[in-house]
């Protein structure tokens, strides 16, 4: 990923890029999305993109392991947090899903995760302390919630669904306040590209679509002009 593609990707929300990826795949049918409606602690940030640094935590009932092997475990995912390619993001399961009650991101944890680097979370559990997270660091999460429940990690690095989108670990994840996406990365070197075209096809619409002598007429030719940038 290069740095004018990681500005442009921060700078588009995640429909722009799932659409993108569809032009640069050249075929619509892309489904490494979120499904349902998500949650996100600062709608109006940027987007968060970054390899994904996965895990999985539960909340409802406390561990049944020893003490020093949970903490072992906890130990083990901080670690992994603060390593890898940066930008990262965090991508957390929480197993207790839909029945989610621990809220695992809040103040603390994400001042922490912000300080090893980290660009955001996305989870499909609960976050809370909300104008109290850190500037800069977005939460993606399924919940809001008061309580962090009997909240423990249960494993690192393997793959995660979140609302029905795989991630596995240092996969390229772009996400908002619309959900999330995983980026093929057969299609990264293309990309930069397919959103600018996609970008200036958009105008092609927008622009009349905005003008106060639009009417039908203005419409068709707007589109016969749209359609033919897509061919």
């Amino acid at each position: 990923m290069t740095p004018s593609l990681l500005n442009l990707l921060r700078a588009v929300d995640t429909p722009t890029v799932c659409n993108a990826i569809e032009v640069a795949q050249g075929k619509r049918g892309f489904d490494q999305f979120t499904r349902g409606t998500m949650l996100c602690s600062a709608p109006e940030a940027p987007a968060i993109v970054g390899y994904a640094r996965t895990a999985k935590i539960a909340a409802i009932a406390p561990p049944n392991e020893p003490a020093e092997i949970i903490r072992e475990r906890r130990m083990a995912y901080y670690r992994h947090m603060s390593e890898g390619p940066r930008p990262a993001i965090s991508v957390v399961e929480d197993v207790d899903f839909p029945d989610c009650i621990g809220a695992y991101w809040g103040e603390i944890n994400t001042t922490v995760h912000k300080g090893f680097g980290v660009s955001g979370a996305l989870t499909n559990g609960v976050m809370r302390d909300l104008g109290d997270l850190p500037e800069g660091f977005p939460v993606v999460a399924g919940s809001i919630g008061p309580s962090h429940g009997f909240v423990h990690v249960r494993d690192v690095g393997s793959p995660v669904n979140i609302f029905g989108m795989q991630v596995a670990d240092g996969d390229l994840v772009h996400a908002d306040r619309h959900g999330a996406l995983v980026i093929p990365p057969d299609v990264v070197h293309l990309l930069e590209n397919a959103i600018e075209k996609l970008l200036q096809a958009e105008k092609l619409v927008l622009g009349p679509a905005r003008s106060e002598e639009f009417d039908f007429e203005a419409f068709e030719k707007a589109w016969a002009a749209f359609e033919a940038s897509r061919t």
